[in-house]
């Protein structure tokens, strides 16, 4: 082959870092800057990136595996050129194109060796797909299914290990063995397993209510192992909601095609960009005025660089979406559009407070990882509270959401509060065990928070 499908997200790819500040460097090289001869082609990309002698370093990755090369000294596989050239070629298709004519000849010759190797099971021919290449793809795809099997596995001993030897004990957790346990996630190509593995080191020393975070947390990664380890028994959608969860990535572009995308007239609700330092997220949240949907778009920057996808809060576009398979299907990938944005003051349809608990429990059953769950609150009133912290109330006053601490030094909640002027509003935010994130309100027009 010789295009690309989907790139992988920013997020897949820092997954594949060895440490912290693996990633951190990986971020400062994902920008155009310091490369030079950059490519795609088939399973590969590749370039030349300035480093601190006269001649760059030549790196190239195999997306099968994946593997990777670099004429660095740097003992770390990948290393942050591999990972910097892997954050670029995810965010920015215009600095790493795809190349008609293949890798060139270093590129070739490594990728070459490395399929050898394998005994061909690997990539691609020059001249288009292998013989025998979807037998190839589902022996590589089983390979993988092991491999994450065997991390589960291993997961679910570390964690018996950690609750036998007592919460609370001393020493009972370390960041540093839960970062060592997150590489051998990634050796066993389940980023999401990673991720949940670094999510418990960083609890380590991070309050009082420590051992009971980390006991919560644990219960859900062993649900997660457990459902991996017995995926052939879980029915579908709560199937591809586990492989989701364990870091096997959907191809948006296969899911387009798929045919089974939702047309409609999407409002946008709001956007919201979180910066962590090596990489923005952005959260932009729809609404579907027929059908009656709520969708998630996410999109990433590396770099510094804000994500490529933009959609102005206040209007509505006639769309077509391809839902993410889940059994709470809510991220979305953007596909046809068929009009340009137009102005959309009104709000979508809103509930009370115990529509709004009942529909982040019935999301729950479907998924327990599930941190948030969107909806859309009609007839609250802010209230600040500086001893309780703010809260939502109905209009009766009968009951209140209490609004995510994380949200207390955001002006936006101010903001709220002077458009309320102490009558209720709608509100639209998500909803989780933490509390309420108001995202949005509406006055006049929707106002985001």
């Amino acid at each position: 082959m010789t295009g690309q499908g989907e790139r992988w997200t920013s997020d897949q790819v820092l997954a594949l870092a060895s440490d912290e500040a693996s990633r951190a460097a990986a971020g400062r090289l994902a920008t155009p800057g310091p490369w030079s001869g950059l490519g795609a082609w088939g399973d590969a990309v590749w370039g030349h990136c300035a480093g601190s002698g006269s001649t760059p370093y030549r790196t190239v990755v195999d997306l099968n595996g994946p593997g990777f090369h670099c004429g660095c000294p740097s003992r770390k596989s990948p290393c942050k050129h591999a990972l910097g050239l892997l954050l670029l070629w995810s965010t920015d298709r215009d600095s790493v194109p795809d190349a008609a004519a293949g890798p060139p000849d270093w590129a070739g010759d490594w990728l070459a060796r490395r399929r050898d190797e394998a005994g061909g099971e690997s990539g691609d021919h020059a001249g288009g797909p292998a013989p025998g290449a979807g037998e190839t793809a589902r022996r590589r795809a089983e390979r993988r299914m092991r491999r994450i099997a065997d991390g589960a596995r291993e997961l679910e001993e570390r964690l018996a290990d950690l609750v036998g030897g007592g919460l609370a004990a001393d020493g009972a957790w370390s960041a540093v063995q839960w970062e060592e346990t997150a590489a051998r996630m990634i050796d066993a190509q389940a980023p999401g397993l990673a991720a949940r593995a670094r999510e418990l080191g960083s609890i380590a020393g991070s309050g009082a209510d420590a051992a009971e975070r980390l006991l919560a947390e644990c219960a859900l990664l062993h649900t997660l192992n457990q459902g991996f380890l017995r995926l052939d028994r879980l029915p579908e959608p709560l199937a591809a909601t586990v492989r989701s969860r364990v870091g096997i990535p959907v191809d948006g572009a296969t899911l387009s095609a798929s045919g089974s995308t939702v047309r409609d007239h999407w409002a946008i609700l709001a956007q919201r960009d979180a910066d962590d330092g090596r990489l923005v997220t952005r959260r932009i949240w729809l609404y579907g005025r027929d059908s009656g949907r709520m969708a998630l778009l996410l999109s990433y920057g590396a770099g510094g660089r804000a994500p490529e996808l933009s959609l102005p809060v206040g209007t509505a576009f006639d769309a077509e979406l391809a839902f993410h398979p889940s059994a709470s299907p809510l991220r979305a990938t953007l596909g046809a559009r068929h009009g340009p944005p137009a102005p959309c003051a009104q709000p979508p349809p809103g509930g009370d407070i115990t529509a709004a608990l009942s529909a982040y429990g019935e999301a729950l059953r479907g998924d327990p990882w599930l941190e948030s769950w969107p909806v859309v609150l009609a007839a609250v009133t802010p209230i600040p509270d500086p001893a309780q912290g703010w809260q939502l109330a109905d209009a009766q006053g009968d009951s209140a959401l209490p609004v995510d601490p994380r949200c207390a030094e955001r002006a936006g909640l101010w903001r709220l509060a002077a458009i309320s002027g102490g009558r209720p509003v709608t509100v639209f935010g998500e909803y989780g065990h933490r509390g309420f994130t108001p995202l949005a309100t509406w006055g006049p027009e929707p106002v985001p928070l």
